[in-house]
C-alpha cells in the first residue's frame, strides 16, 4: 500500500476493524519509511453477473426478480419470506464464488428447484411447471416422480 505522505510502498498494519455490518474492513497501516500512519478500506467487489437468457439474449442478474419467482411458486404455500431470501442468497452466492461470469437462465432455475424441492413440495411443482413448461401429464408426472426420490 502506497504511503500518501512519502509515496513509499510498503507498509504495515497496525490495526484491522469490521465495518459497515462486515462489508468492509478498516486498517490502521504504518509506512515503514517515514513511520506516518494512515487508513485504508477494503470492500467486497462483487463482479457483475450476466444472464444468458433461452433466445441468447443477455442482462444483468437480478436477484428480486428471482425472489418473486419463488414467492409466486410459494403462494398461499406455509413458507416464510425469510426462507426464500435465504435461498436467493445462496443461489446468488453459489453464482459469486463459480469462475463463470456469465451464467445461463436454465441453470439459475435448476438452482433455484433445488431450493424449492427442499422448501416445499408442492411450490416445487408449481416452479418446475411454469420453469420447464409442462405440455402434459407426462412431463408433469415426471417431476413428482423426481420430487419422491428425493424425498
Amino acid at each position: 500500500m502506497k504511503c500518501p505522505f512519502c509515496g513509499y510502498e510498503e507498509s504495515k498494519v497496525v490495526d484491522s476493524r469490521s465495518t459497515d455490518e462486515g462489508n468492509r474492513i478498516r486498517r490502521r497501516r504504518e509506512c515503514l519509511k517515514c513511520a506516518q500512519r494512515f487508513t485504508t478500506y477494503e470492500i467486497i467487489e462483487h463482479l457483475p453477473i450476466v444472464v444468458v437468457k433461452k433466445d441468447k439474449s443477455r442482462e444483468a442478474f437480478d436477484r428480486v426478480k428471482l425472489l418473486n419467482g419463488l414467492i409466486r411458486a410459494c403462494e398461499k404455500r406455509p413458507v416464510a419470506l425469510s426462507v426464500l431470501e435465504k435461498a436467493v442468497d445462496d443461489i446468488e452466492n453459489q453464482l459469486q464464488n463459480s469462475l463463470e461470469r456469465e451464467v445461463t437462465s436454465t441453470k439459475i432455475g435448476e438452482y433455484a428447484m433445488e431450493k424449492l424441492m427442499k422448501i416445499d413440495d408442492v411450490a416445487y411443482v408449481r416452479f418446475a411447471s411454469v420453469y420447464r413448461q409442462f405440455k402434459d401429464i407426462n412431463s408433469f408426472h415426471e417431476a413428482i416422480n423426481k420430487l419422491l426420490e428425493n424425498g
